[in-house]
């Protein structure tokens, strides 16, 4: 595999991984932090809404320009790749789709930035809101253990099959 991704992919690629990798750590923090958790929500928020954008705009980029795989990668693996790549992509629109859905339960405010704020997108329901908090802790851990295994299946495609596809995806 000698070509790398388009530009734009890898743009969205990274972006989104680290973007992830902050928002996890700052909803473990969220839930553990009485003192700052105010502050963190205000963070969380906004990036979970950027995150929803740019997972749409990286699905529609992905459709229009699918990411090639090396020729020689056998079919198991090339079909385990598919479907954890869309398995990624479920849980990077669940995410936040939950949270926000989450809040409208909780009939809480979406502020962004300045005086934007998001529409509800669920009726004001607590008992909703008592499935939806937890249901969005769940995917969220779903979304790190996934994003475990892509990192994993990277350097494994870096370290041992040695076939160009980690490389396509830094340079």
């Amino acid at each position: 595999m000698d070509r790398p991704f388009p530009l734009l992919s890898r743009v969205l690629h990274w972006t989104m991984a680290l973007l992830i990798l902050a928002m996890l750590f700052i909803g473990v923090a969220m839930v553990s932090s009485l003192s700052d958790y105010h502050r963190l929500v205000a963070i969380h928020r906004p990036i979970g809404i950027l995150l929803l954008v740019l997972v749409a705009a990286r699905l529609i980029n992905r459709l229009l320009s699918p990411p090639p795989l090396p020729a020689a990668m056998p079919r198991v693996l090339r079909l385990l790749a598919q479907a954890s790549h869309w398995l990624l992509y479920g849980l990077m629109f669940a995410v936040p789709l939950v949270g926000w859905g989450m809040l409208s339960a909780a009939d809480y405010p979406i502020p962004l930035i300045g005086g934007l704020h998001l529409p509800p997108i669920l009726p004001h329901d607590r008992a909703l809101y008592a499935v939806l908090r937890p249901l969005h802790t769940v995917l969220a851990f779903a979304l790190f253990a996934t994003f475990l295994a892509h990192l994993g299946a990277a350097l494994t495609h870096a370290l041992v099959f040695k076939d160009g596809v980690f490389r396509s995806m830094v340079s």
